[in-house]
């Protein structure tokens, strides 16, 4: 049997096996650390610290899972249930570890998960997307740069924080195509519609710089050191400039980045596109996660139902 140790050392132990084994992101590894570290400090403040992580059982995980259910934050806000679920699934990949490092913990598939809110897919017609990219004054360059973002966002499906890692020699205009490492660390290949080439050309001549990032800002004065990544915008930045333009348009869809992206997915699989074709443009590990976009197809599914079954014989 293990020795005993505290919960806050295999904590840094567990992240420390994030990082350097299964290659996760810098992002990932902070959010892994602000849900743990929640659960060992709410440990800590109820059995005051005389507890280790083997004593850890159902009844304890069901009073912490009350208290995410009954958190409010300083601004009188609840925990969402989607978030509550993201504490849970860190706390049982954290058990799973824990029970391959020979520790006597808590079987991590004894905790049941939240039940989901049930959520409609926010996605815009054809004529919504039109309506969104002709929204940008094209006569300026920051206008040139919005109407580039739009249409690569839905061109592409990229993932917003993607979109803002671009640099300048990493998409190749002439074969419309470019390679990103997504989340998960995944590796993918992207392509480029002609009219998100044609917008990224015309944005790009129009730039007198040469700085690195393929889409920067036009605030706060110029940095150019490390050739000009302080210039680059930021994914809060770029969900403004979504908002902005939403609004301008009027849409009854309150539109986001990755409403962009599940737009581009409706699309494809509204246009015949195969289920496993889409998951590898999205960068999905799992089909799983991919299926999600087959609801909001159901119209179409109708009228090859309608088409196909049972027909009456003329």
């Amino acid at each position: 049997m293990k020795p005993v140790s505290t919960i806050t050392h295999l904590i840094q132990q567990f992240l420390e096996y994030l990082e350097l084994e299964k290659n996760c992101s810098p992002l990932t590894i902070r959010n892994y650390r602000i849900y743990l570290k929640r659960f060992s400090q709410w440990l800590e403040d109820t059995k005051k610290g005389d507890i280790t992580i083997e004593k850890v059982d159902l009844a304890i995980i069901r009073s912490y899972r009350l208290y995410l259910s009954r958190y409010v934050d300083e601004n009188g806000l609840p925990l969402k249930r989607t978030t509550q679920s993201y504490y849970i699934i860190a706390l049982r990949s954290f058990l799973k570890w824990l029970t391959k490092q020979d520790y006597h913990v808590l079987a991590p598939e004894k905790i049941e998960l939240p039940k989901g809110e049930s959520r409609s897919l926010k996605f815009l017609t054809n004529d919504q997307v039109l309506l969104l990219l002709a929204q940008p004054a094209i006569s300026t360059e920051i206008g040139l740069r919005d109407k580039a973002i739009l249409e690569v966002l839905f061109s592409t499906g990229l993932r917003v924080s993607e979109l803002v890692g671009l640099n300048r020699d990493q998409v190749n205009l002439e074969t419309k195509e470019f390679g990103v490492i997504g989340k998960g660390r995944r590796p993918r290949v992207v392509f480029l519609s002609d009219r998100a080439v044609e917008w990224i050309g015309r944005y790009i001549d129009q730039r007198e710089d040469n700085w690195r990032p393929l889409f920067i800002r036009y605030t706060k004065g110029k940095d150019e050191e490390n050739d000009g990544e302080q210039m680059r915008l930021t994914q809060r930045s770029v969900q403004r400039i979504i908002k902005k333009y939403v609004r301008r348009a009027r849409l009854p869809v309150d539109a986001t980045t990755h409403t962009m992206r599940h737009s581009f997915a409706t699309d494809l699989l509204m246009n015949g596109a195969d289920l496993r074709s889409v998951q590898e443009m999205l960068g999905h590990k799992n089909i799983a996660t991919t299926q999600i976009y087959t609801h909001v197809t159901n119209k179409q599914l109708k009228k090859v139902h309608e088409q196909f079954h049972s027909k009456d014989e003329e």
